[in-house]
């Protein structure tokens, strides 16, 4: 799409997506509901979370990084921002010859203005228009970005129990083991109803296979020892 368009679609931030990830800085030019920078060329840098913010394509355009809703750009098409010398053409002055003019006698009349000083004027009362009109892109950029959201879970499988840390699509901390007794003090801050009973239904059943456990390893250490008394009488 061009400058102007619907903006960015499903695929197309997909296929950004995959851009970025293969070190590329995909180019992108601002739509009519962009604002000023409307037909401007930039690159996309980065694509936050969507779910965190509708502004989640950040695009380079100059010496600043803004965020930028999908609707505020478009895939820019082959060539954009390359700028081609325009030929100088010259052009020679027309001569024009002087006819003799009655003199005119005219009350108040302002003496007329040079064509390349009509120019000038005008090109500054553009500038000046330009000028005043509201920056809508520099008070839209201006909101705060706010923090990806943060998740720790405590998970309990194969006998062990696990943290892990995740703040938005990036991985914080891998699950990793603590001990049943940090574990719990964990779910003590959980004042949800079944949680309690749920974890300690997992301990009483790890106490039973420990105590299990315990009883075989004392009766096997049983027998040794009465193996180990009777080879020292046979000696």
């Amino acid at each position: 799409m061009g400058a102007g368009g619907e903006g960015l679609s499903t695929d197309e931030v997909q296929s950004i997506r995959e851009a970025l990830a293969a070190g590329r800085k995909p180019k992108v030019v601002f739509t009519a509901s962009a604002g000023q920078v409307v037909g401007q060329v930039g690159q996309v840098v980065e694509l936050t979370d969507p779910a965190v913010s509708d502004e989640f394509v950040v695009v380079r355009f100059g010496r600043d990084e803004l965020p930028f809703s999908p609707g505020d750009v478009a895939v820019a098409p082959r060539g954009a921002g390359r700028r081609v010398a325009e030929p100088k053409v010259e052009v020679e002055p027309e001569v024009v010859e002087a006819k003799p003019v009655e003199p005119e006698f005219v009350l108040d009349q302002r003496p007329p203005v040079p064509r390349q000083q009509q120019r000038e004027e005008s090109s500054v009362e553009t500038v000046e228009a330009a000028e005043a009109k509201p920056a809508r892109r520099a008070v839209k950029a201006a909101k705060p970005k706010p923090p990806a959201g943060l998740t720790v879970t405590l998970a309990y499988a194969e006998g062990e129990w696990t943290v892990a840390a995740q703040q938005g699509s990036k991985s914080l901390a891998k699950p990793y083991v603590v001990k049943p007794a940090e574990a719990l003090r964990m779910v003590a801050l959980v004042d949800v109803p079944g949680v309690q009973e749920a974890v300690e239904q997992i301990m009483a059943v790890e106490r039973s296979e420990a105590e299990q456990q315990a009883e075989k390893l004392r009766a096997e250490l049983a027998e040794i020892e009465a193996r180990l008394a009777e080879l020292r009488e046979a000696g």
